[in-house]
This record gives C-alpha cells, structure tokens and sequence, in this order.
C-alpha cells in the first residue's frame, strides 16, 4: 500500500501546517461540497476567519508603532552619520530600551506576520495539491492510476504527457501510485483525450472517471485545472479570473496600509519599498494567475475578497483603541518579567502617546498649511505676472520690455520709500 504523504509537501513546518489545512479542506468535501472551485473559496473563507486574531495583533503592533516611531527617528538622528561600532551598538541598545519601555520589541510588529507565513504556504501546497489532502477527489484519480499502471510499457508512452505538464519521467518514480495521481492532477482535457486514444484499453475507467474529474474543475463554465493564458488568439472567459485577481489584490493592499502609522518622512526607505509592494503585487497577481491553472487564480481572488472584508470590520473595530491602555498592557507585561529579574518597572513617555493618539489631526493641519502656502504663493505669482504683463499681449516683445521697465519702477519706488 502507497504511503499517502509521497504527494503530500514534505517540507518542514509548511508541511505540519498543510496537514492541518489538508484536514479542513478535506473536512469542506465529506460535507458534500464536491466541486473544487467552491471548496477552494469555502477553504479560503475558513482559514481566513481562523486567522483573525494574528490580523488584530498585528494592527495593534502597527498602532503602538505610531508611538514608538518618533523616539525612535529621534535616536537614529542622534547617531546618523557614525559608523563606528560603538556607535551602531550605543544605537542599538537605546533603540531596544525604547521598545522595552512600552513593552514590545524590535520584532513584535513582524511577527504576525512571521507566523503568517507557513499558514499561508501551507494553505498553497493544499489548495495545489488537492488529491493529496481529500480523500474523495484522491479516490476518483487512484481508480485512473491503478488502471493506468497495468497497461503495458505505460511509463514510456506517458514521457511526452510528464514532459507537457513538467513531471518528466527522469525525475519521478511513476511506479508509485500517487506520483501517477499527482500527474493525473495537471492535465488538461486535451491531456485526458491524449490519454484515451494512448490507452485505448482504459475507455471503461475514463468514461465513468474523465466526466466526474470535469465535473469537480468545472466553475462558472471554467476548467480550473486549465491556465487562462492561451494566447492572443484565444480570448476567453477565463480571462476574468487574473483581471479580477488583479483587482481584488489592489483593493485589499489599500485596505490593509489604511491604518499603518504615517511617520511624516516621505523619503524613508520602508514606505517608498511598502509603496512599491503595493503597486507589483497586482500586477504580479494578474501575470501569476493568467499563466498558472485557474483554481490557483480562484484561491487568490477568494483569498483577497476575504482579506479586504475581515480588514475592514477590524479596522472599524480598532478604529476608538485606547492606545493608553494598549501601552499600558504590554508595560504590565513587561514589568512583570522584569520585577522576576530584579530589574526597576519602566514607564512610558506621555507626551509621546498624546501626540500619537492625534496624528490624524496633526496631519490634517500640516497638510491644510502646506495648501495654504501653496496657494498664497499662487496668488504672488500670478499678481507678479499680471503687473509685469500690464498693458502689454502676453509673450509678446512688447510685453518683455515693458517687464524690465515696470521691474526698475518698481525697485525706484521702493527706494524712495525707504
């Protein structure tokens, strides 16, 4: 008997995680749902709930990064320009002396996302290799394998098809089952007439088998085992799924950067990278799903719908956070584990709190005096222009002259004032 986890990703810690999200999907068909286009957005529905709680800490490690990042700036200017190793480590430990004092650390804002991670390569590996992780859609492929595996010299008739799909037969072992269910998986219907005319003596097990395998990759009127991308000739519907990945993708990246603490330092490098990420990532989504099969754009469409709604409903409830209390709670914590060392408690910087609570309104007045200036000197230079311009067609020689002589004018009178 063939071990199961031959086509199950074995790498560490993303492998734990697709056992675990293998059982949930797996769990999604025994309910009934047998079509793998709605089990994908069902899937990605439930993962995305479950991780809920790692969206909200990393929002609040966002919101205290908003009181952190002005000490913080204020110590990198204190060392900005030394290089010397005294320095970098006088820098360092006064930047996480900052951190401890309002009880977080230098990596506390990375590591929902960190955590994040391997969930969300886990969740790839299932939703890419589905007959390894469901056992009903796994069934229907092993009755195929088996068949396919007791016709004569099949290995090498099958080269060209490994070939087409990237399996070539150098490099896996088709005398095991499930690298023959794991080949099966990526075909195409063309790949699967392919096969019948090959195989003439399997027509019993594909026509009951190759109708079933339709059926669970067809959604909306689109193969999912099929990549959208045929070629500019080949216009079709599927083309909506890498336009709407695209989108969706954007619209969840605004979403997400909405709340992110602004440190007034249009220049920094780690906005204008963030800024960067959020421009390539739909583009990137749309080239990824127009070239891979369509279940992999459903998934990322499914998993961007997700992650808008759930941010929105989190952003709402974060929106009034006591960043008081937030600070005061993660000091509590650290405190504690300092009072087991027989170190003093530390206390945060009020004014700094104060400030970061208002920064919306601080923004909103530096911007509304950045216009007024704007506009003051608008007027100046329009005032300027129509004094010079006087009695004169603009542009003309005329005009030129008569600039030169209102400027030594005005430069008489002004010496006459004086």
């Amino acid at each position: 008997m063939d071990v199961v986890l031959l086509t199950k990703s074995s790498t560490p810690v993303i492998g734990w995680f697709a056992e675990i999200l293998g059982f949930i999907m797996n769990l999604i068909f025994d309910l009934g749902i047998t079509n793998i286009g709605v089990a994908i957005i069902i899937f990605t529905l439930v993962i995305n709930i479950i991780m809920i709680p790692l969206t909200i800490n990393q929002q609040k490690s966002q919101k205290l990064m908003a009181v952190i990042q002005p000490e913080i700036k204020a110590i990198q200017d204190k060392y900005k320009g030394k290089t010397d190793n005294e320095s970098a480590m006088k820098m360092n430990a006064e930047t996480r002396a900052v951190y401890s004092k309002y009880g977080t650390s230098m990596t506390g804002g990375c590591l929902p996302l960190l955590i994040q991670m391997p969930i969300l390569f886990g969740l790839y590996q299932v939703i890419y290799r589905i007959p390894a992780y469901v056992t009903s859609v796994r069934s229907v492929f092993e009755t195929v394998a088996t068949s396919l595996m007791q016709q004569s010299d099949y290995i090498n008739k099958i080269s060209d098809l490994a070939k087409a799909v990237r399996l070539p037969i150098e490099n896996n072992d088709y005398t095991v089952t499930n690298k023959v269910i794991d080949l099966l998986y990526k075909f195409t219907p063309e790949k699967w007439t392919t096969l019948s005319e090959t195989f003439p003596n399997m027509s019993n097990v594909l026509e009951t088998s190759i109708p079933l395998i339709k059926q669970m990759n067809s959604f909306l009127g689109i193969d999912l085992s099929v990549s959208p991308w045929q070629g500019m000739n080949n216009i079709n519907v599927a083309w909506i799924i890498p336009i709407l990945a695209g989108v969706t993708q954007f619209i969840s990246t605004k979403v997400m950067t909405t709340n992110q603490p602004k440190n007034g330092e249009p220049e920094n490098e780690m906005a204008k990278q963030m800024q960067s990420m959020n421009t390539v990532m739909p583009i990137m989504s749309v080239v990824f799903c127009f070239t891979l099969p369509a279940g992999i754009g459903i998934y990322w469409i499914a998993s961007a719908l997700a992650r808008t709604v759930i941010q929105l409903l989190v952003n709402y409830r974060l929106k009034d956070l006591d960043i008081d209390k937030l600070v005061e709670s993660n000091l509590a914590k650290q405190n504690a584990k300092r009072a087991k060392q027989g170190l003093p408690a530390l206390s945060a910087n009020k004014k700094v709190i104060e400030n970061a609570k208002h920064m919306d309104e601080i923004e909103k007045q530096e911007k509304e005096e950045r216009a007024k200036k704007y506009e003051v000197n608008a007027k100046n230079l329009k005032d300027s222009t129509e004094y010079y311009n006087k009695d004169a067609k603009p542009g003309s020689l005329a005009s030129k002259a008569n600039m030169v002589a209102k400027y030594n004018e005005k430069q008489a009178n002004s010496k006459k004032n004086k």
